[in-house]
């Protein structure tokens, strides 16, 4: 079976572990940790089925609405995602509804950051 064909047939939450494993090597520039640890990412949509792979749309959000390299985040993740195969065309949209706060974070990146127990 050809390479491409195998990653055709991923389910959605095969696909989506390998979206977010990706998601993973991205971090936010100020603090050391990924951003999915983080809790940067609200959604992970994977569209049907498309002959260069299937569609899929991340929304996430920034820990400060004023951060200097949002552009950098967001495009590290469009790439991130669009290299795991059977992916498509990758969209990322941000949002700041509901604004991020460290409760969203981890347990592993609590305590990274020294904030576990705190949220």
């Amino acid at each position: 079976m050809p390479w491409q064909q195998v990653h055709k047939n991923l389910s959605d939450m095969e696909l989506e572990q390998n979206i977010k494993r990706a998601l993973k090597q991205v971090y936010d520039p100020e603090i050391p940790v990924n951003i999915v640890d983080l809790g940067l990412v609200y959604d992970i949509s994977i569209g049907k089925s498309m002959k260069k792979g299937r569609d899929v749309n991340v929304t996430m959000t920034l820990t400060a609405p004023n951060c200097p390299l949002a552009d950098e985040v967001v495009e590290n993740a469009r790439i991130a995602v669009s290299q795991v195969p059977g992916v498509g065309q990758v969209s990322v949209r941000l949002t700041f509804d509901p604004p991020w706060d460290p409760s969203r974070m981890s347990e592993e990146a609590l305590l990274d950051t020294g904030l576990y127990g705190m949220y």
